[in-house]
């Protein structure tokens, strides 16, 4: 039998899909599953398994791994096709399309060099100052508007300092990591602060909605974790700047270029106004209005009122969103319910507390190793919503207080420092090309102790007194 050199070719490239395939198809056909466990939750963790070993090495594009998640559900998971479709409809899913069109609409006005000047009047130009302020600036924006957005916007702010700064023959690696990972960690760090900071979030608080296992509001999520957020600010300036320590400690010939090309925009136009005016009116909405029409619903109005105004075309939305994001929260919101549905959640977390009770006797302690550990750890091979995708049902059913649990799942799933792939700010970054994968290993060991040390800070001395 001849095997043209093709066929070897899409083989060699197609392997982990060929490879997951196998995995699943022998524990499909020749695996009982346990006596522990029904039929169909078993075929929903064989599906969750396929799916990780997909995400992990990536052999088809993320928007195909999320269209196996549906169609999987739907022949060996126990599940009707308009069940998982209805998972779609969801005021999650109608969040993530919103705010990724909001990014699309607010960062086409080219509203970055203002933003740029912006920090640096406040900060000065010595640089040590300008990159706590790329730190704040990111942290608190991404809290409100997710890292993808903030990231998005911040880049070309950074890539402007560079450009001005860079002279042929010498070398600013220092700068540069130092500028990037501020824009990047910044905006990781503060996408845990508010419902509206990332995916992930709304992810968890649909799993409570969904589990019956309560609710938290827009200002009660911020007071519980903001406090964390303003901590680690200061602290992850201090480590950027250890990491990699900038060669020069003024930008001021960066900074007079950036003033002139900024003066030679001239005004602010009545689109950059209104584009800025209406996203504040969003986030009001969001702050004030999400209990009663929900997150999605909110930021959906505001896309209508953009294209309504002319402040942005369906044209440019759906070009610069990106659909298969959209279609990935879906499909992970329907798996992470029909592993609670079908009581693959509760055997995993039966599994994972029997398996350490005995190295950690006490039961709370061993809830939040687990929630935090777990989280922690996939967050730096899956992205953060694919990570509380998965690891949410398990969390919620390891007993407990499952909004406390909830939120340190979900905390702890922002700690994909160490990696290019796992958060949406680092991938961002190192698409640039002038940072490297070894780059956020340097730095994000340290961020992981610190922001671990910190939740646990905040866990132990701020939640208490909400209780």
């Amino acid at each position: 039998m001849h095997i043209s050199a093709d066929m070897l070719f899409w083989i060699q490239q197609k392997r982990w899909l060929l490879i997951a395939l196998a995995i699943g198809a022998i524990l499909y056909f020749f695996v009982p599953h346990p006596q522990s466990l029904g039929q169909d939750g078993y075929h929903i963790l064989i599906i969750i398994l396929m799916t990780l070993i997909l995400i992990l090495k990536e052999p088809i594009p993320l928007p195909a791994i999320a269209l196996q998640l549906i169609f999987w559900q739907v022949i060996i998971g126990g599940s009707t096709a308009n069940e998982v479709g209805g998972y779609f409809m969801n005021d999650a899913v109608f969040f993530i399309m919103g705010s990724l069109m909001l990014a699309v609409a607010i960062v086409s006005q080219g509203l970055d060099k203002r933003l740029a000047l912006g920090i640096i009047r406040l900060t000065g130009n010595k640089t040590w100052r300008i990159v706590a302020g790329f730190t704040a600036i990111s942290a608190i924006l991404s809290s409100f508007v997710g890292p993808h957005m903030v990231t998005a916007m911040m880049l070309p702010v950074a890539l402007t300092l560079i450009r001005y700064t860079s002279k042929k023959g010498q070398s600013n690696t220092g700068l540069i990591a130092a500028l990037l990972f501020s824009i990047a960690y910044g905006a990781t760090i503060g996408s845990i602060g508010t419902p509206s900071g990332g995916g992930r979030n709304v992810i968890m608080m649909n799993y409570w909605a969904e589990f019956g296992s309560g609710s938290l509001s827009y200002i009660e999520w911020m007071k519980m974790v903001y406090p964390m957020v303003l901590i680690e600010i200061p602290i992850t300036t201090f480590i950027i700047l250890k990491t990699f320590p900038p060669e020069l400690k003024v930008l001021d010939t960066a900074v007079r270029h950036l003033s002139v090309e900024v003066a030679h925009a001239g005004k602010m136009s009545w689109k950059e106004i209104s584009s800025l005016g209406l996203f504040a009116a969003v986030l009001y909405g969001w702050i004030a209005l999400s209990e009663v029409y929900g997150l999605g619903s909110i930021a959906l109005m505001g896309i209508f009122l953009y294209l309504t105004f002319g402040l942005v075309s369906w044209k440019e939305l759906s070009r610069g969103v990106n659909w298969g994001v959209i279609l990935l929260f879906g499909a992970t919101i329907s798996i992470g319910v029909q592993m609670k549905n079908t009581g693959g959640a509760a055997w995993l977390a039966e599994g994972s507390v029997n398996f350490l009770q005995n190295l950690i006797p006490n039961i709370d302690t061993l809830r939040a190793v687990v929630s935090v550990g777990l989280s922690g750890v996939l967050s730096n091979l899956l992205s953060s919503s694919a990570t509380v995708a998965v690891v949410g049902p398990v969390v919620l059913n390891l007993g407990g207080d499952p909004i406390l649990l909830g939120l340190a799942s979900v905390i702890s799933s922002a700690f994909g420092y160490c990696t290019a792939v796992a958060a949406p700010a680092c991938t961002i970054i190192y698409s640039s090309g002038l940072v490297k994968a070894p780059d956020f290993l340097r730095a994000g060991w340290k961020m992981a102790i610190m922001s671990v040390i910190s939740l646990a800070l905040v866990a132990l001395v701020w939640w208490p007194l909400f209780q």
